[in-house]
């Protein structure tokens, strides 16, 4: 990073000794002010820090010193950066450079070295304090001890990991009695194939419904919108019988979002089979897909089934499994319309959360 007082001298070279003096007295006057802002800082659950427009670091907060132990003022400067794990120094590094390149703000999540020894895991935010033509004053950030949920996180994920893979010998399981069953009973053969391709299918669409974590999240390649839910109702009969059919726009989508748009789908087709039009052998769904702008808006058609009387009157947990999919993973909407002959779902989602 560069040197403060050699910035410093530049900026007194460019604004005149008059002007350099009131421009350190508006970077300074959070700290410098008075008591208001040190009390503020101090009073705040997370680790306070500030920094010089080049990144050198000049004030902490009390929180700081009480976490990691250290001597005041031991860290200002590039000192701070040796209290981080050595394995994340250099994430850290290059996206904190990266802020001050470019004046974006910084975030990060690294192991902060705590004053017993131990090293927890934070979560390191900053943004730009600017002036009126956009000049970048001042640095302000913070740090948060996210190391108690980090660890939840990876205990759910450990266990959402030992679930599936459960899940999957199960598929196994029965694929195999399934085998047994036929080869006693050469009659069976022809109908029991096409049964195990559907429960192996069953299997393939459990890896993109399933919760996932970053790291656990599967990697797809070239996975278009249309070829994800050929996966997903390639263990529908209705599918391979032509009654359930996708038409419209296909578009690559990112591991990120294939899970909550699967599982959207997934869960409109299991609804169907058990009580819409998919659970006799006339009815028919037609899924559309069409992209306006930045929205894809995607429809569920359901006719032929069971006569509708009148909507549910309450919403079990797949419908709230929806809701999050929709509204908060995808950043979308949709609407229900419970029409007699059959369900009429439109779902509004905004492309970059399938695509980035």
């Amino acid at each position: 990073m560069p040197n403060s007082e050699a910035n410093a001298q530049t900026q007194a070279t460019t604004l005149g000794d008059a002007g350099f003096a009131r421009r350190l007295g508006e970077v300074g006057a959070l700290q410098d002010g008075g008591d208001a802002f040190r009390a503020l800082a101090d009073s705040m659950p997370q680790m306070v820090w500030s920094t010089l427009p080049d990144g050198h670091h000049d004030y902490y907060n009390a929180r700081w010193y009480e976490f990691t132990g250290a001597p005041e003022g031991s860290t200002d400067g590039e000192g701070w950066a040796d209290m981080f794990h050595e394995d994340d120094q250099g994430e850290a590094w290059k996206r904190w450079s990266h802020s001050l390149a470019t004046g974006e703000p910084y975030e990060v999540e690294y192991r902060l070295r705590h004053h017993s020894g131990d090293y927890r895991w934070v979560l390191g935010r900053a943004s730009p304090i600017v002036d009126a033509d956009g000049k970048i004053l001042r640095w302000m950030g913070t740090c948060t001890d996210i190391d108690e949920a980090k660890a939840i996180s990876q205990h759910n994920d450990v266990l959402s990991r030992e679930l599936s893979h459960r899940i999957k010998n199960i598929f196994a399981v029965i694929s195999g009695l399934i085998g047994m069953t036929a080869r006693a009973n050469p009659t069976f053969r022809e109908p029991v194939r096409e049964l195990q391709d559907r429960i192996a299918a069953l299997g393939r669409a459990h890896e993109f419904v399933r919760p996932h974590s970053e790291h656990s999240r599967p990697e797809l390649i070239a996975v278009t919108l249309h070829g994800m839910l050929n996966e997903i109702f390639a263990a529908y009969p209705a599918f391979a019988d032509g009654r359930l059919t996708i038409a419209g726009d296909d578009f690559e989508i990112s591991n990120r979002g294939a899970t909550p748009i699967s599982l959207v789908f997934h869960e409109l087709a299991t609804n169907s089979m058990k009580y819409g039009a998919l659970s006799n052998d006339d009815g028919r769904v037609a899924v559309t897909i069409a992209c306006e702008g930045d929205a894809v808006i995607c429809g569920w058609r359901e006719s032929g089934g069971p006569a509708i009387e009148r909507p549910p009157t309450s919403e079990g947990f797949g419908s709230r499994l929806t809701e999050l999919a929709v509204r908060q993973q995808l950043g979308g909407s949709f609407t229900r319309d419970w029409r007699r002959d059959g369900l009429t779902m439109e779902i509004r989602l905004r492309r970059e959360r399938l695509t980035g």
